[in-house]
């Protein structure tokens, strides 16, 4: 059966907020969380940033939920701290915990100050990063001399269930690439036919694992209501690389979503009063091929959205749900 998820969005929400709110999630009957590892929201009207990796700990302990974090390793983060983070939650958490490590986003790494490299040099970045963080969960002493540095790294506590790493990808090359270390893909809702493409690169280059896909959607109970909060929140969030990789501040998605239309946000969020609307992109996102569908609200009042599609949309998506794959917490 897939796993329908809630997607924790730091950057709208306080943390103490968030805690309570995956943990209404899972009373509801959500199966699993996932949330992004941001220092910078995406725009002003957001207004927060809480640190995932605190978060992550608590929301662990005080639910049952599996949970997996997009981190960047390489610039803000060394790919020790990112080894000795998870190495520890999943020691704590067997089973319960990912990662989806990737090439990051100059919003966040642009507070230590250093260039901001290119693309290619960013990916070769985060290949050396995940070979060393798969070498110190395996508990090895690591040296590395390349695009970043370890020098005798060793983790003392090795989780016996290590955690997966999940490849984030929105390209289509970039998911190819990722099938040579990922144990899984995760991606954001795109046009159909770009998903199929990922998909197909993804497992054609051998990739392995579960297909995961964060879903940005946007309700209310009127259409009124549902486009007004997507366009206040979410429309610095519509536009296609390099720009989300390359912009360093809130301040710049604000300027350059000023004139962003309604059209461009409803390409990139799934805006529906309509519960049965939602229902129905959200299997169709199943019948793709994905198996964990995190679904992101992208108001910030989530108590509305998560009761409403406890009682009308999950129980259609148990219906259409694929089966026969491990999920990709599991051993």
């Amino acid at each position: 059966m897939a796993t329908i998820g809630f997607h924790a969005s730091h950057e709208q929400i306080s943390p103490g907020r968030l805690l309570t709110d995956v943990q209404l999630a899972e009373q509801a009957g959500f199966d699993a969380a996932m949330c992004s590892d941001h220092i910078e929201p995406w725009s002003a009207r957001q207004g927060h940033s809480g640190f995932a990796w605190s978060w992550l700990g608590a929301a662990l302990a005080t639910t049952g939920l599996r949970f997996g974090v997009v981190t960047a390793p390489g610039q803000r983060y060394h790919p020790a701290i990112i080894a000795h983070a998870s190495a520890t939650l999943a020691d704590m958490f067997p089973g319960r915990f990912w990662l989806a490590p990737g090439s990051g986003e100059f919003m966040n790494e642009h507070v230590t100050g250093e260039p901001w490299p290119p693309k290619e040099t960013r990916q070769r970045r985060l290949e050396e990063c995940v070979d060393i963080i798969r070498r110190l969960h395996a508990g090895e002493e690591v040296t590395h001399h390349g695009l970043v540095t370890a020098e005798r790294a060793r983790l003392w506590d090795v989780p016996e269930t290590k955690p997966p790493l999940i490849a984030p990808a929105v390209s289509v090359e970039t998911a190819r690439r990722a099938a040579a270390w990922a144990d899984g893909l995760v991606t954001v809702n795109q046009p159909r036919v770009k998903l199929q493409e990922m998909l197909a690169a993804y497992r054609d280059a051998g990739g392995r694992g579960r297909a995961v896909l964060q879903v940005h959607l946007s309700w209310a109970p009127t259409e009124q209501d549902a486009v007004a909060i997507a366009m206040d929140q979410w429309r610095t969030n519509v536009f296609a690389p390099p720009i989300p990789w390359d912009l360093p501040t809130a301040a710049h998605f604000d300027g350059v979503s000023a004139g962003v239309t309604e059209d461009q946000v409803r390409a990139a969020v799934n805006v529906s009063a309509h519960l049965q609307e939602h229902a129905e992109w959200l299997a169709g996102y199943l019948e793709l091929g994905f198996e964990e569908l995190y679904l992101h609200f992208v108001g910030q009042d989530q108590e509305p959205f998560i009761g409403a599609f406890a009682e009308h949309v999950l129980p259609e998506l148990r219906t259409a749900a694929p089966a026969g794959t491990e999920s990709v917490g599991a051993v």
